[in-house]
């Protein structure tokens, strides 16, 4: 949230014209739960991509690219270059996807050098001061909330809904027309066109929620297309066909989007100098053709975590296919920041590393090899040991032991598995007990970067707080994206907002539930009972008037003791 003009090194004029003319337009667009085997491209011969399979043959391609299992993950590596445990995301929900606002971001560094920064669809890494996208770097901002439309995270008024659903446009909530995809690429084309004018670069940023569930909402035409079709070549023996019909509704949606946006880059004479980057946020949410992948999202074998990776950069780059070693989402960052000419200043620490000399070439002679890792599971803290791969140039060694453990199981009753990458990338044949050696030397190097990662900050897995009470967000809706539940399943029937306020504010506090609630409510600060409201029979919404909240640290808890012991759907604090 702070400007971070002064991080940059080794910028000669910045600002001068001339140099800011030079340098791309950048545009980075990904999409979520769409998987490796959901493009014609990579050979499902069911779904129609034609948009994207251009962009992929008009791109450099590389061979290997990796992803984390689950979504807010990958997006927080994305955004810093650095693996996310560095960032304090460890999860997709219950405070865990809230990243640290202190890491600098790309539209940070990019908007520092000169940059328009624009992000539209989903965010997911924070939707409170000072974690949204308006406060880590973009100029503008559209996106939903949380980590999807119809999660609880979304004003209850939105109905679940994809099409015209109420979004955040810069902190503020609005309702927008059309079906969710075009709408993101609606913004981000008129974006490009008010800012094409002037003397400055642009990075867009277009993370789609589209093809995530639910999948009731889906764009009609295409569902009756491939609702009408033979799917069972990309459907194997559990797909389900209903269901894929609405997923490929949905990625052919945002491939006419992306055909659209190259469509009009073209008109306005931006192809040339624009680097367009696509990827993948995961694996695909379910059990469909992958290009002969194994698993799927929240899986760490290669169907989980396996992403294309398109460069398009007409001015600098060649259509080819690139890279001899594995690269992932940690790179990003760097190769765009190269590509601007940006150099990140080198006493904050990357985990990734720049691929444009290898996007450029083919290869990079002064490449070293390394080991990438990836790990996810639910739970407070991550776990060591539990639910990771390590990815060298051939061997990946993995415990494939489950994205929903919530850390609570030990990881030593779950085998080492050992697979050859090069021969065998659908990962049949596990070869730990003839490699010892490489198991060995594998898990050791494993073992370092676990503790390197949990050793960023004394505190290092504990999530942000949200802050309140400040002039940059009067009004904050809490919701159980956000609160903390323990140990808890689901996403728990009571929970804490772990806030904070830089003094004592008096606040108009509305508390809706869903489903209705009867007995006492009570609104706690720490074990202190603040104020206490009986609610009829039915109760959906409850209004606590002029309540002073205190300064500092403090967690926030709304607690209805009937029946049971339940807590609110959302809680909105209006600042007086």
């Amino acid at each position: 949230m702070l400007s971070t003009t002064l991080l940059l090194i080794g910028l000669q004029g910045a600002f001068d014209e001339s140099a800011v003319h030079a340098r791309p337009n950048v545009i980075l667009i990904m999409t979520d739960d769409q998987g490796y085997g959901d493009l014609g491209i990579t050979g499902n011969s069911c779904l129609e991509t034609p948009h994207l399979d251009a962009l992929g043959r008009q791109s450099a391609r590389w061979r290997r690219f990796y992803v984390s299992p689950v979504c807010s993950p990958t997006r927080a590596c994305l955004m810093t270059g650095r693996y996310a445990y560095r960032t304090r995301v460890v999860d997709t929900w219950v405070g865990r996807s809230m990243m640290d606002p202190g890491e600098h971001t790309l539209a940070e560094l990019l908007r520092a050098t000169g940059y328009h920064t624009g992000i539209f669809g989903k965010w997911h890494l924070g939707d409170h001061f000072p974690l949204r996208p308006h406060d880590q770097g973009f100029d503008r901002s559209l996106v939903h909330f949380g980590g999807g439309l119809a999660q609880p995270s979304e004003p209850p008024e939105n109905e679940r809904r994809y099409t015209d659903p109420i979004l955040s446009r810069n902190g503020n909530e609005e309702l927008a027309e059309g079906y969710c995809t075009d709408v993101y690429f609606d913004e981000a084309l008129a974006f490009v066109d008010e800012v094409r004018g002037s003397d400055r670069p642009f990075f867009v940023y277009l993370p789609t929620n589209a093809p995530h569930g639910p999948l009731h909402d889906v764009p009609s035409e295409l569902y009756e297309k491939y609702a009408g079709m033979d799917l069972g070549p990309v459907l194997g023996a559990s797909g389900k066909a209903d269901r894929t019909a609405r997923i490929y509704a949905m990625i052919e949606n945002v491939d006419q989007n992306v055909g659209r946006l190259m469509d009009r880059l073209d008109q306005w004479g931006l192809a040339e100098n624009t680097l367009v980057v696509f990827l993948l946020d995961n694996g695909p949410q379910g059990v469909r053709y992958n290009a002969g992948l194994r698993g799927q999202k929240t899986h760490v074998y290669e169907g989980g975590v396996r992403s294309v990776f398109f460069a398009r950069w007409p001015a600098r780059l060649r259509a080819h296919d690139v890279g001899e070693h594995p690269a992932a989402h940690i790179d990003v960052l760097p190769t765009i920041l190269e590509a601007a000419g940006v150099q990140h200043d080198p006493a904050r620490s990357l985990d990734g590393r720049s691929l444009l000399t290898s996007l450029e070439r083919g290869s990079d002679p002064t490449w070293s090899p390394r080991t990438l890792f990836l790990q996810v599971h639910r739970g407070n803290t991550p776990q060591r040991g539990w639910h990771f791969a390590a990815i060298g140039p051939r061997y990946k060694l993995v415990r494939n032991s489950g994205f929903g453990g919530r850390g609570v199981k030990d990881p030593s009753e779950m085998p080492l598995e050992l697979y050859d990458l090069v021969d065998d990338p659908g990962e049949s044949h596990d070869l730990s007990a003839q490699l010892p050696g490489v198991v060995g030397s594998m898990w050791t190097q494993y073992l370092r970067w676990f503790a390197d990662v949990s050793s960023e900050r004394p505190d290092n897995y504990s999530p942000p707080r949200i802050v309140i009470g400040e002039d940059a967000e009067t009004f904050t809706r809490l919701s159980k994206q956000d609160w903390r539940v323990g140990d808890a399943e689901g996403w728990g029937q009571v929970g804490a907002w772990h806030l904070r306020s830089g003094k004592s504010r008096r606040y108009d506090i509305q508390i809706l539930f869903h489903p209705p609630v009867a007995g006492e409510l009570q609104l706690l600060v720490g074990t202190e009972v603040l104020a206490r409201l009986d609610c009829a029979p039915g109760t959906r919404d409850a209004t606590i008037s002029d309540q002073e909240l205190p300064a500092g640290d403090f967690g926030l808890r709304v607690v209805v003791r009937g029946d049971k012991a339940q807590g609110a759907y959302q809680v909105l604090l209006r600042r007086k």
